[in-house]
């Protein structure tokens, strides 16, 4: 995913395998599993009962996205974040 396409924080979406909707709380998730580190474009929690337990969060990439029913907020501040995290993006692929 590029960053600058990012959805985001609070975006409310289904996924293509799954009935109930999501909404974003976290992007570019990394995972420790086992000797590996995943990553991951998106972390979640069910809408409209949010964080109910470690449990309840899914973690999935952009492809995975069906329907997007409403974009989160965005203001300067995120856009600044994005540009730090598309800046750091570059610099790994040098």
């Amino acid at each position: 995913m590029n960053i600058n396409d990012a959805l985001p924080i609070g975006t409310v979406i289904k996924l293509k395998k799954a009935e109930k909707r999501v909404v974003i709380m976290g992007i570019y998730q990394q995972v420790e599993e086992g000797n590996n580190i995943e990553a991951y474009d998106y972390m979640g929690v069910p809408y409209p009962e949010g964080f109910i337990g470690a449990e309840s969060t899914v973690l999935f990439q952009q492809d995975d996205i069906e329907t997007v029913f409403s974009l989160g907020f965005s203001d300067i501040e995120r856009q600044a974040f994005v540009a730090d995290l598309s800046s750091k993006e570059e610099e790994n692929k040098q």
